[in-house]
């Protein structure tokens, strides 16, 4: 995970030098800022904060890891190299899908909530957002980020308890995740600078709604295939080993 994430960064950042691109927008991850034990619990987290390389390394969390390295990478590259780079850091990530067949782990996290399965879940608070807002968010970024600038992409923020709440009442008649163990993560942030930019995301309830609409069509809420839904290994609680 770590050299696709990092070198492949690399090489795109080294190819826009070499092709005279003068502007690079970077999609980051809410992971590159949210894993930070020395942040203050009472204090919403901004673009100011970066997940601790050190406490990912020591709890294997590779795919934060890697994306902190990358984007601070990224920033450090453009302000030595004269590249133009804006970064963005979306949380989970729903809404319609473009594809039907290899869902993004965002998504595989909302239709394990929806149809329930063997695993336990890690009630972490997480932030969420449409793929509608965040290509919105790209284009914004693109005609009006300073360079080196980082922004937060995230509607609203909760844990998972009370998502589950929210769609048991809206949609009663699923399975639903049933088993879920409380984690101290909490990644409350704020995204009050991309809103200042001009950007205004979708409510929640209509990221749900169209959600649930476009997993219904492609037919992934019927349990045909006799197979357990799974969920992505990082939301499991206690790790299961692939």
């Amino acid at each position: 995970m770590m050299d696709p994430t990092v070198k492949g960064t690399m090489n795109v950042l080294k190819a826009c030098s070499a092709t005279t691109v003068k502007k690079l927008v970077l999609v980051s991850s809410a992971a590159s800022l949210c894993f930070n034990p020395d942040w203050p619990e009472d204090k919403i987290k901004d673009e100011s904060c970066w997940s601790d390389k050190e406490f990912c390394r020591e709890n294997e969390n590779w795919y934060s890891l890697a994306k902190t390295e990358a984007e601070e990478m990224s920033l450090e590259y453009g302000e030595k190299n004269g590249l133009h780079v804006a970064t963005f850091c979306p949380g989970l990530v729903f809404g319609p899908l473009l594809q039907h067949v290899a869902l993004n782990t965002s998504s595989k996290v909302l239709l394990y909530i929806i149809r329930g399965g063997p695993d336990t879940m890690n009630n972490n608070f997480w932030p969420t957002v449409d793929v509608r807002d965040v290509a919105d968010a790209l284009l914004l970024l693109y005609n009006k980020a300073g360079p080196s600038e980082r922004y937060i992409c995230a509607l609203d923020q909760m844990d998972i308890k009370d998502l589950l709440r929210i769609l048991k009442g809206v949609y009663p008649n699923y399975n639903y995740a049933d088993k879920m163990v409380d984690v101290g993560c909490k990644a409350a942030m704020t995204s009050a600078k991309l809103k200042n930019l001009g950007w205004r995301p979708r409510k929640l309830e209509d990221m749900l709604a169209d959600s649930i609409e476009s997993y219904e069509k492609a037919g992934l809420l019927q349990v045909s295939d006799g197979k357990p839904c799974r969920l992505p290994f990082f939301y499991r609680m206690p790790p299961v080993q692939e």
